[in-house]
């Protein structure tokens, strides 16, 4: 048995990267998935991979009417959903001086408001089935300042305070919301960034790995996690947790 039999998981961004990961892995688990996004080819190659425990919606995250027709499928296929990830993000590496205002709409549309449709349009049917989890996963640019990501960081900054309101809000109806901060992962996305990004040099000095965020959500939205709400969780290979810089060897501390 899985840790997430008779579960109904909806999962943007889910046809490529982290969301595919999160997907293979909720599967793996027992889970029935919908998943949500624009990548129509990817999306159905991975449904047939999946063999009849998940079903693809085309779901821009910025529209209302798409989280409708999501939420009407998922309903029709496997029932409620009770579990929510949102992975669907939308990367942008410029200088604010370099960024028009539309630029920073999109950007906002696509990464909170987006996550905040997908709450609320998971609510009533995360109520009628008792409870549930959501994990939105945000972003290390969310932890710190990063020159060049500003609107990207300034809409992951968002998301987490909209996490933390929403899990005070939703926690009445036995509904738990917390959020991931992955650092640099190995995906399609950070291929296609427009700027070079050298090897991260953190305490573990590589580049994390999709199902790396994948277990982690599945920690989340599992009954493992089943008294954790309103929480950041880092996985970022230790880069939130400070500097570590080698002592000179001819260094001296007397005078």
């Amino acid at each position: 048995m899985g840790i997430l039999d008779g579960k109904v998981a909806v999962i943007t961004g889910g046809a490529s990267g982290q969301g595919a990961a999160e997907a293979r892995l909720f599967v793996a688990e027992g889970a029935k998935v919908v998943i949500a996004d624009i990548q129509d080819e990817l999306g159905k190659s991975l449904v047939d991979e999946l063999a009849g425990a998940a079903i693809y919606v085309h779901n821009d995250v910025s529209s209302e009417d798409d989280w409708a027709e999501t939420i009407r499928q998922a309903i029709d296929a496997f029932g409620d959903p009770t579990i929510l990830v949102q992975s669907a993000a939308m990367v942008h590496h410029k200088l604010i001086e370099d960024s028009p205002g539309e630029e920073f709409e999109r950007v906002l549309a696509v990464n909170l408001v987006g996550p905040y449709l997908g709450m609320r349009a998971v609510l009533e049917p995360m109520q009628r089935a008792g409870g549930g989890a959501i994990v939105n996963v945000g972003s290390g640019a969310a932890l710190s300042g990063m020159a060049g990501r500003a609107l990207y960081g300034s809409s992951k900054w968002g998301l987490r305070g909209l996490t933390k309101s929403a899990a005070i809000e939703f926690g009445v109806f036995g509904i738990r919301v917390n959020s991931i901060q992955p650092g640099a992962i190995d995906t399609p996305m950070l291929r296609r960034s427009d700027q070079e990004i050298p090897p991260p040099q953190i305490p573990l000095p590589r580049y994390g790995r999709p199902e790396e965020i994948a277990e982690a959500a599945l920690f989340l939205v599992s009954d493992r996690g089943s008294y954790i709400t309103g929480v950041d969780l880092p996985v970022d290979g230790g880069s939130t947790a400070g500097s570590w810089v080698r002592p000179r060897a001819d260094f001296k501390t007397d005078n």
